[in-house]
């Protein structure tokens, strides 16, 4: 039988798991494994660290983008709202409007609060139409209720029976108006 100093010293190699003999050629390559192995290790550790950094910079620009366009979002719809409330107002407040003007109209001294009620009326970006008569009918902009039987080719306004009003420029409440031939 063989001495022990004799016999080779075997190990586990920890990276693939097989038997392997020590020896002094052993140890040296191994060494020379780890020495060279070790700069692609960081070489691989800061390319991993770099593609992190790069896809979290991605995932923070994305958040960012749609961070402003909810913002935006939410700025168009505060807008909206705004716009829609002030118009349901305005809506509201179309009949006492005829109330006045027909409280102006019975009163005369009541006149110079027309001007007042108009430059408020501007104000709200609301105005009235013009439906004095003679003027031109338009389906857009007037609901005729009766049609005098008289000659001619243009219909005209020969009565205003509710007046109509615009916001923004747009029918709001199309006037109430009696329309003749001439």
């Amino acid at each position: 039988m063989k001495n022990d100093k004799d016999m080779p010293k075997r190990s586990v190699d920890g990276f693939t798991g097989k038997i392997k003999d020590k020896t002094v050629n052993d140890l040296a390559e191994k060494l020379k494994n780890r020495v060279t192995s070790k700069p692609n290790q960081k070489g691989d550790l800061a390319e991993k660290l770099g593609k992190q950094v790069a896809e979290l910079t991605a995932d923070l620009q994305r958040t960012r983008a749609d961070f402003e366009n909810y913002r935006k979002q939410v700025d168009i719809q505060k807008a909206q709202l705004v716009e829609s409330t002030r118009l349901d107002t305005v809506k509201k407040i179309l009949p006492l409007l005829d109330d006045i003007d027909r409280a102006i109209a019975a009163h005369v001294e009541l006149a110079p609060l027309e001007k007042s009620l108009e430059k408020t009326l501007s104000e709200l970006k609301l105005a009235k139409m013009d439906t004095a008569e003679g003027v031109e009918f338009n389906p857009d902009f007037h609901d005729a209720i009766s049609m005098e039987e008289t000659e001619g080719n243009t219909e005209v306004i020969s009565e205003t029976l509710r007046p109509g009003y615009l916001y923004d420029e747009s029918v709001l409440r199309p006037a109430m108006v009696r329309v003749k031939r001439v």
